[in-house]
C-alpha cells in the first residue's frame, strides 16, 4: 500500500503512539511542529524501528513504519495482520510475555534488549529499545508500542 501515513486510521494510530509516549516517558517521538499529516509521514519514514500491537488476547501488530517492515521483511498488508508474539522465536516468546507484562504494570520500560526473527527467518537482537503502554485520548488502555534504533543481525 502506497503513502500507508496517508490512512486516517494510520495517522491516528500515529499521534496515539507519540501522545502515550509523552505520557509515560515525558519524550517527544519527534521534535517539531508538525499537522498531523505530516507527523505520520515524518514518522513512517524516522531512522528508527517503531511498531505498535493493539489489546486482544493475541495483540496483533497495528502499526509498523517502514523499517519496521525492512526489518521483519514484510508488506504493511502481513505486517498489520501478524500476532506480535510472531516476531520472536518459540524460545524467545515467554521473555517476551514477561516484558509486556512489566511494561503494563509500570507504564513503559527504556532499554529493553532481546532477540526477533523476521518473516524470513533472519535473527536479530535489538537493543536499547523503548516499550510503553498505548492509551486511548480518553486515557483508556488501547495497546503497547516499541522503539529501537539499534540493531545487529546475528
Amino acid at each position: 500500500m502506497n503513502n500507508i501515513w496517508q490512512n486516517e486510521s494510520v495517522s491516528a494510530q500515529t499521534q496515539t503512539i507519540a501522545r502515550s509516549l509523552k505520557h509515560f516517558t515525558g519524550r517527544e517521538l519527534l521534535v517539531g511542529n508538525f499537522s498531523p499529516a505530516e507527523f505520520a509521514e515524518k514518522v513512517f519514514h524516522a531512522p528508527f524501528v517503531l511498531v505498535s500491537h493493539g489489546t486482544e488476547a493475541d495483540p496483533v501488530l497495528n502499526y509498523g513504519n517502514a523499517a519496521a517492515l525492512a526489518l521483519w521483511e514484510m508488506p504493511w498488508e502481513e505486517l498489520t495482520r501478524t500476532p506480535s508474539r510472531l516476531t520472536a522465536e518459540a524460545p524467545n516468546r515467554e521473555e517476551r510475555a514477561r516484558l509486556l507484562a512489566a511494561v503494563t504494570a509500570r507504564g513503559f520500560i527504556d532499554d529493553y534488549s532481546g532477540i526477533r526473527i523476521s518473516k524470513h527467518g533472519r535473527r536479530f537482537r535489538i537493543a536499547q529499545a523503548t516499550v510503553w503502554n498505548l492509551i486511548s485520548a480518553d486515557g483508556k488502555p488501547c495497546g503497547q508500542a516499541a522503539m529501537f534504533s539499534h540493531w545487529e543481525f546475528l
